[in-house]
């Protein structure tokens, strides 16, 4: 079914039709616009919540918490989220609304030209149907005007008045008229004869092909619409993989929250070290006095009732000092050494403060190794540089050197005196002249690093001494508390060992364990295995792979 045959007498209506389609796609168009714009608002909103909530503060004085850094993931796939949408926007912007606006530009030349040809073919029939008109109107009044000159030749022919004369210019007047109406009359069958053929012409072959012109465009264009369509939908499907898998990211952020962990992190911030206050002794005043038996008082028998005062439980200042922790903590001015602080917090500080002058000490080592070598450099080529100009700077050096390292072993002693170890730093990690963690090394039992990675894999190290798993220290009561401790790390066993002796713990080659308690020293690690049993293993019989959020995170072979 097409329009040239059915609809053509419909020129004014496919013309407004025509119009309408184009107008509908460009009402499509600006639809397609205005989602773009939401699309780039939301993602827009969605990147502003985000860095309003996202951490302002350094990753190290951010809180631990696993609820936390399971929101801060949730942040991170929430920002992915919104460049999804971006990228929604910006495809259909591209492909919907820019290619719609393109296309319907080339609807409306084209339309324009098949009207403009329409309108010619009716214009030229137009014109054909004037001229034929006109020749049938001229051969009406040449006909009247012949029927008057017969008539008036006929009048003067049978009026016997009338001069020969008269009846001849009758005559011959009647003769021109009938020979001008037989020349309209030849003239009028031609002119209609060419209009037909012309009006033929028109509805049978010029209009149709106008016509369906006009049908093809609008069929494309419909075409075009479902394509858009299509395309609309097409956008949002190829980023749903990846929205999927920001959700799947919540959602496995969400099941990263550890409650046991966050409770742990609490008590590993926020314990003080410090012993529970005793029970305060009974002080009995009223043994000097003399009591007589009329006393209505119940007397006390002499050095009974009276309570003798225990030195462990006497009430010291620095007791009564403890008791902040069931009311106000009394403001205390900050030291150098960390004194004001409880004792756990006070090793935790001091732990930091070493291995931040560690880290500045390694800078100063690179340093001066790199001006020393550029030193050798101008020696050897005097045009390149003074020698004697990188003097002052490598004195610099040294001297920071020196200040960094007297610094540590300032920050070492107290550290130590907190831990009640007499060992200098030497026994328990490298010289401060090597980077602090020594992560390309590997710990001995006796708390020395080693580079002999050839030695792994020939026979077990040799093991500390069991008896120092127990041996009392004023930090093994941090652990006598029923909550499990927190996970630091994880090991994998390089070798068996048959943990016989009290305190230690069975393990098999090649098994993971957890890391619960560090190697302070004495070549013994505390672990924990999947099924909850703890105990202490050899150091060197680990490789240990510490949190990133853990103090020491050191890889030990």
């Amino acid at each position: 079914m097409t329009w040239g045959t059915e609809l053509w007498d419909q020129f004014e209506n496919l013309d407004k039709h025509t119009q309408w389609g184009i107008d509908f796609l460009e009402r499509y168009a600006k639809f397609v616009k205005e989602r773009v714009e939401i699309e780039q608002t939301y993602a827009k909103q969605l990147r502003n919540l985000v860095k309003k909530y996202c951490p302002k503060r350094s990753k190290d004085d951010e809180p631990r918490f696993t609820s936390c850094l399971s929101f801060y993931s949730i942040l991170n796939e929430l920002n992915d989220y919104a460049g999804q949408r971006e990228v929604v926007a910006e495809e259909m912007g591209h492909k919907v609304y820019g290619e719609l606006m393109r296309y319907s530009q080339d609807l409306k030349s084209e339309r324009k030209h098949h009207l403009q040809e329409g309108r010619k073919a009716q214009q030229y029939l137009d014109q054909c149907w004037k001229q034929m008109d006109n020749s049938k109107k001229k051969f009406e009044r040449e006909c009247k005007e012949a029927e008057k000159s017969q008539i008036s030749y006929d009048r003067l022919d049978n009026d016997i008045n009338a001069t020969k004369s008269e009846v001849e210019k009758a005559k011959s007047q009647l003769y021109l008229r009938t020979h001008s109406a037989d020349e309209s009359k030849n003239e009028y069958a031609a002119q209609l004869q060419n209009f037909n053929g012309e009006q033929w012409k028109h509805f049978n072959v010029a209009i149709p092909q106008i016509f369906k012109n006009l049908q093809d465009m609008d069929e494309r264009r419909t075409v075009k619409l479902g394509e858009t369509y299509r395309s609309f939908a097409e956008v949002e499907r190829r980023v749903l993989p990846i929205i999927s898998k920001c959700l799947e990211g919540m959602v496995t952020a969400a099941k990263a929250v550890d409650e046991r962990k966050d409770s742990a992190i609490v008590v590993e911030s926020f314990k003080s070290g410090f012993e529970p206050p005793g029970d305060f002794p009974f002080e009995d005043y009223s043994q000097n006095l003399s009591r007589t038996g009329s006393d209505n008082t119940i007397s006390t028998p002499k050095n009974e009732g009276v309570v003798k005062q225990d030195p462990k439980h006497s009430i010291s200042k620095a007791a009564k000092n403890k008791l902040w922790l069931f009311g106000k903590k009394p403001k205390a001015p900050s030291l150098e050494d960390f004194s004001h602080l409880p004792p756990e917090q006070r090793r935790k500080r001091l732990q930091a403060r070493i291995d931040e002058l560690s880290k500045e000490l390694q800078k100063e080592v690179d340093q001066r190794d790199a001006l020393n070598k550029m030193k050798d450099v101008y020696e050897k080529n005097p045009q390149m540089g003074d020698p004697q100009s990188l003097q002052p700077k490598i004195s610099e050096t040294m001297c920071n050197m020196e200040k960094l390292r007297s610094e540590i072993h300032k920050n070492e002693s107290w550290l130590s005196e907190v831990e009640g170890k007499v060992s200098s730093r030497g026994d328990r990690r490298p010289s401060a002249d090597v980077n602090h963690h020594a992560p390309h090394g590997r710990e001995s039992p006796e708390g020395s690093y080693t580079d002999a990675p050839s030695q792994e894999h020939r026979s077990p190290p040799h093991q500390p001494d069991p008896r120092q798993v127990h041996q009392p220290d004023e930090f093994d009561d941090e652990f006598d508390d029923d909550d499990p401790l927190p996970v630091i790390g994880h090991c994998k066993a390089l070798y068996s060992f048959d943990g016989q002796n009290e305190g230690t713990l069975l393990m098999k080659e090649d098994e993971v364990l957890y890391v619960i308690e560090e190697d302070k020293g004495d070549g013994w690690t505390r672990a924990r295995k999947q099924g909850g049993e703890e105990g202490y293993v050899p150091t060197s019989y680990l490789d240990i792979t510490m949190e990133k959020n853990s103090k020491g995170a050191v890889t030990y072979i």
